[in-house]
């Protein structure tokens, strides 16, 4: 899964520095801050309703919707997904959780 979010991720990054005609990312980057805002929430609510729902199904399609949203507003904001990641292993180091062995994060 590491791979797809990575790839999708420098898509978004392309988009911003090279726009492409007729691009849904170029679209929200044009509209700013105040767009891609409303669709991470639009995106937030309809993975929550579909979650209520016990819709798998529309669960994940929502939820790649949301994460797609999400790494367009880390990408309008200059943040890298190495950022992320960096956060997410000082939470695991606080938590005392046994890290997985690295075979164990490149199968998921």
């Amino acid at each position: 899964m590491k791979e797809i979010i990575e790839e999708l991720y420098a898509t978004i990054i392309n988009r911003k520095a090279n726009p492409i005609k007729d691009s849904y990312t170029n679209y929200l980057f044009e509209k700013g801050i105040d767009k891609i805002l409303k669709k991470v929430g639009e995106e937030s609510t309809e993975t929550i309703i579909a979650a209520k729902n016990n819709n798998p199904e529309e669960l994940v399609m929502e939820t790649c919707d949301l994460i797609y949203h999400l790494m367009v507003l880390l990408a309008n904001q200059g943040i890298n997904l190495k950022d992320i990641e960096a956060e997410l292993i000082k939470r695991e180091a606080k938590t005392g959780n046994k890290k997985p062995e690295r075979r164990e994060i490149e199968n998921l």
